[in-house]
């Protein structure tokens, strides 16, 4: 799936090239500091705006990113992440725009995100921080993806899924790492991942827990190990009542 989720970046890839240097133009240094919202006290909270993912299927048609946004910047979220990406999760870099425009909230442009076009496209459509896959990106690819992501303002939260590519992004010097608990070959969800290699990171960059956190305790169980930040989408856009479980997973990382 991941392969398939690639080659369809890639079929995107010369437009966005081509754009390149109007996206430069048009790129103005972020002003809400995505590595600030990760570094207050207790655990933040990033809450995902998508409507669709491959391993679940549709989560929420009728998702509304502004509408969405709001409730989660009043039930205490420290930033947003967006899925931008629409062959598989149904995003689109208007879906950012709206959640910018709607709240001051930091935003993450939740993308796949391979080459340095990309980056100031990110810039462009107003992203306040970008992701940047390790499973993904070779060595060199994922250094020179932090050094564009630096010059275009945007902090990287840097994506492992194991000891090997926990690593990787601390020898690039990655300076937010979030651990997704999602195995990309089987899908399957264990939090007992992030616990593994939250030793593995240290203090060496801000830590962040992806993907299973469904409940106020897998929070609680995430602070505990030393997470700085959950990113939590699932739970939040099926919830009836977004506010009142974001609310619950902030006090449970106090």
């Amino acid at each position: 799936m991941l392969d398939k989720i690639v080659a369809a970046t890639e079929r995107r890839l010369p437009g966005i090239i081509a754009r390149q240097a109007e996206y430069q133009s048009a790129a103005t240094l972020a002003d809400r500091s995505f590595t600030a919202a990760l570094s207050a006290p207790g655990i933040s909270v990033i809450a995902e705006v998508k409507r669709r993912s491959p391993s679940r299927g549709t989560l929420n048609a009728e998702l509304d990113p502004a509408r969405q946004a709001l409730l989660y910047e009043r039930g205490g979220a420290s930033a947003i992440s967006v899925l931008t990406e629409h062959d598989y999760f149904d995003g689109s870099p208007a879906d950012l725009r709206d959640v910018r425009g709607a709240v001051g909230l930091p935003a993450l442009r939740k993308d796949f995100i391979i080459h340095p076009a990309q980056v100031w496209e990110s810039a462009a459509m107003g992203a306040d921080a970008i992701l940047l896959i390790v499973a993904i990106l070779d060595d060199a690819t994922l250094a020179g993806l932090l050094t564009e992501a630096s010059e275009a303002g945007l902090p990287a939260l840097v994506e492992i899924h194991s000891a090997i590519e926990a690593e990787r992004a601390l020898s690039a010097g990655a300076p937010i790492i979030g651990v997704n608990n999602r195995d990309l070959r089987t899908f399957e969800v264990d939090l007992a991942t992030a616990e593994a290699l939250a030793p593995l990171i240290g203090d060496q960059a801000i830590r962040v827990a992806e993907s299973g956190i469904h409940t106020p305790d897998d929070v609680a169980r995430m602070a505990t190990v030393g997470f700085d930040a959950v990113l939590v989408g699932e739970s939040l856009v099926r919830a009836d009542d977004p506010v009142e479980l974001l609310t619950r997973f902030v006090a449970a990382g106090l």
